[in-house]
């Protein structure tokens, strides 16, 4: 797989941006979503992994399967010292 890659700057606002090959990024294991740290060390630029991906509150939503969590559900209705 490939590890590098011959790529083109271009200007995104006021940066600076490069689009990562999907090769490079499967061989770096980096996934859409994952937080990254990126740092300058001489002339070069160094995108490190910083953990796993961050999901959004519905991306979390749309992956919750009641079967899986014990069929939990959530409960619309008023129930308890909730109803008057």
């Amino acid at each position: 797989m490939p590890k590098s890659a011959t790529l083109t700057l271009q200007q995104w606002g006021n940066s600076l941006a490069v689009r990562i090959p999907a090769a490079v990024a499967r061989s770096a294991r980096l996934k859409v979503g994952q937080p990254v740290e990126v740092s300058a060390q001489d002339s070069n630029v160094l995108v490190k992994a910083l953990g796993e991906v961050r999901l959004t509150l519905a991306q979390k939503l749309a992956a919750y399967d009641p079967d899986l969590h014990g069929k939990e559900v959530m409960v619309t209705t008023q129930v308890g010292t909730e109803v008057f």
